[in-house]
């Protein structure tokens, strides 16, 4: 049972649940002629947004009423299919961050001044699932609301994505994603290979690098007291763990930031699967 605390519009309200936490609703006409401490229908609620904390609250609340509700109703059926197709679960101020994204991305189409996104190929190549769900909302929006936007969006959309899944922001994001491209290189001059992109070493090394940077930006170090372990992987695989500390090297020169020991035998690892 839902309790309206606030009507925001015709179509959203903000309300109550059984446990007193607050929520915005969504539905046609959910909001007319109502008043603060009604209860809300069930089968008038065709969406229940639930944030972190009063501030995301405040901010959804803000952004539901300034733009149309069927941006509103298309931003969250691509929200929703990107949970369902990843099987992960997403920060829920992707509500927030995506839904002002295309908001405004659809307006500046209007204008004829879209941007064009500079690491277009870097997001296909590193985040090849969530830009195929990008290109699948510009579809979406296209059938819903008549706007075509260029495929540079399903690169932005895509790391909006990945953004809600690892838990950062967006600026971090971008950095994460220079960062992998950076150590690709390092990897690849160092060994002098080329990358199998289809191989299942190639899709683990990218996936850890994702998490090793969220962790580098958002200052969680790993660490282990296990000294055996970490010089058996260094005397096993020496020639890998000399690349390792080019990597350090570059995060040490670049971010002024360290890797931890245990950081640096994940890496090794890793860099010892791709190289075989």
């Amino acid at each position: 049972m839902y309790k309206i605390k606030k009507v925001v519009n015709n179509n959203i309200v903000c309300a109550t649940d059984d446990n007193g936490e607050e929520v915005i609703l969504r539905g046609l006409g959910i909001g007319f002629s109502k008043k603060a401490n009604e209860i809300v229908a069930e089968e008038a609620i065709e969406k229940v947004y639930r944030m972190d904390g009063a501030k995301s609250m405040n901010k959804l609340q803000e952004l539901l009423e300034e733009i149309p509700l069927s941006y509103v109703e298309v931003c969250t059926d691509i929200i929703d299919h990107a949970k369902e197709v990843l099987n992960r679960r997403l920060n829920n101020n992707i509500y927030i961050t995506l839904t002002d994204h295309i908001s405004f991305a659809i307006a500046r189409k209007k204008e004829n001044m879209e941007y064009k996104n500079a690491m277009l190929s870097e997001i296909k190549c590193f985040y090849p699932q969530e830009y195929n769900l990008g290109v699948e909302a510009l579809s979406i929006i296209e059938q819903r609301l008549g706007v075509r936007l260029s495929i540079d969006e399903a690169g932005f959309i895509a790391l909006h994505i990945v953004n809600a899944q690892l838990d950062t922001n967006m600026s971090s994001m971008v950095q994460i994603t220079e960062l992998i491209q950076k150590i690709l290189e390092i990897v690849t001059e160092y060994y002098h290979m080329e990358f199998d992109e289809d191989s299942l070493h190639y899709s683990r090394f990218i996936t850890h690098l994702k998490f090793f940077g969220q962790r580098l930006f958002k200052n969680k170090e790993t660490t282990s007291d296990d000294v055996a372990f970490q010089e058996m992987i260094k005397k096993q695989y020496p020639k890998d763990y000399e690349c390792a500390k080019l990597i350090q090297e570059h995060i040490s020169k670049t971010y002024n930031r360290r890797i931890t020991e245990e950081e640096m035998m994940f890496l090794t690892v890793h860099l010892r699967r791709i190289s075989m």
